[in-house]
């Protein structure tokens, strides 16, 4: 029983979790049963606990001594610069992935999707490094791991068939990036992550850093072979920053394909923001992720998917408590909905999460309402994965 919550930042009730399950919600003061146990929600709002679906674990180095940046623009510089240096961090890859999927729970995240980079440098290492982390914390945290080709398929000699391999062991979704700008043959390189989603029965999620009118003809692309192969509701686009330069005109006709296929997006909260209402108007799912984080492509990022949070409001300018209350649906149950474990919002005003029937995958967070707590973002937070108590605090409990 999870005593004095306000769900939303609305009245105060007891919550009964039953089997991992909010099972009844009681006004305050209920009698608890014989042995149960008590939460003390102390007026505090209660939520859905965080979905981060765009993490790069494999990349982090949270809680490692602070390094110079030393990246140069560019998607392919970037990715040269992480593969100069990553492994010379202080600690293995898997000791890294888990420190900072820790600390990801401790601050309230119980769903990831994260990206393994496969390439012909890392192999299979980076995957590894993931897989042990989701295993680490699988008793905290559900994890999916995406096969991600940050060098592309068709520059370097071998990097399908490790995309492949990656699948065969353990790798969840199959990744793709920058069709055009990166591999510069987007038809092949779409057949070849469409092709391998279709042999391992497998979600797609395609990173789309390229600019309006080549993101745009990339994600046509992507829609073509989405409709084409029966992938509706299974392929996501991370970024597609330039997706939101376009003119309205062309932009909207995109959205409403989107929208008929459910094909998701993922995005970090760039400096440059979506068009995050008019996706929730077209009832397209949407979630948020951190990214990388204090890694080799950016030192930003710390765990905190509420800091996350206040940067997708930031960016978009919102002052509005209701739309600063939708970045926090994005940020819990739009990623869940990336995930495919939620229904998507519905508009821009739906919080969902906190009802009889729902996953009792939720935090207490400290605030007189949801918006003043995105803005103060206190530490004073209790998070609960299938109805048991995994942090308290920002740490970790003994035992999950």
């Amino acid at each position: 029983m999870i005593t004095d919550a306000r769900p939303w930042g609305g009245a105060a009730a007891d919550i009964r979790l039953v089997d991992g399950v909010i099972a009844e919600v009681h006004p305050p003061g209920t009698a608890p049963q014989a042995g149960e146990t008590l939460i003390e929600g102390r007026g505090r709002i209660l939520l859905p606990s965080f979905a981060d679906v765009h993490v790069h674990l494999d990349s982090t180095r949270l809680g490692l001594p602070f390094r110079e940046h030393t990246g140069v623009p560019g998607v392919w510089g970037m990715m040269l610069n992480d593969r100069a240096n990553w492994r010379g961090a202080e600690t293995s890859m898997a000791e890294r992935t888990t420190e900072t999927l820790g600390r990801m729970v401790a601050h309230g995240t119980t769903s990831v999707r994260s990206y393994a980079q496969v390439d012909v440098d890392a192999g299979l290492e980076r995957l590894q490094g993931v897989l042990a982390a989701k295993e680490a914390h699988q008793d905290r945290a559900t994890v999916e791991v995406i096969a991600f080709p940050q060098a592309g398929l068709l520059r370097e000699e071998g990097s399908f068939e490790l995309l492949e391999e990656a699948m065969r062991q353990g790798a969840d979704v199959v990744g793709g990036i920058d069709p055009c700008l990166l591999d510069r043959d987007p038809a092949k390189h779409l057949d070849l992550v469409f092709g391998l989603a279709e042999r391992f029965d497998a979600p797609i999620d395609i990173h789309l850093h390229e600019p309006d009118q080549l993101a745009k003809f990339s994600a046509e692309l992507i829609v073509e072979r989405t409709r084409a192969l029966g992938m509706t509701g299974r392929v996501t686009i991370s970024h597609g920053y330039g997706l939101g330069q376009l003119p309205h005109a062309q932009l909207v006709p995109l959205l409403e394909q989107f929208a008929e296929l459910d094909i998701a997006w993922a995005t970090i909260a760039p400096a440059t923001p979506l068009p995050t209402l008019l996706i929730a108007e077209h009832g397209i799912r949407l979630g948020l992720g951190e990214d990388g984080q204090r890694d080799y492509w950016s030192p930003y990022g710390n765990g905190d998917m509420l800091d996350r949070t206040w940067q997708m409001a930031f960016t978009n300018n919102f002052r509005r408590d209701e739309d600063i209350e939708h970045c926090v649906a994005v940020a819990t149950i739009g990623g869940r909905s990336v995930l495919g474990t939620a229904p998507a919002l519905r508009g821009h005003l739906d919080r969902p999460g906190v009802a009889v029937g729902d996953p009792a995958d939720l935090q207490l967070i400290t605030g007189e309402t949801v918006t003043s707590a995105v803005m103060d973002r206190l530490p004073d937070r209790t998070v609960l994965f299938r109805g048991t108590v995994v942090a308290d605090g920002l740490e970790l409990t003994a035992a999950a």
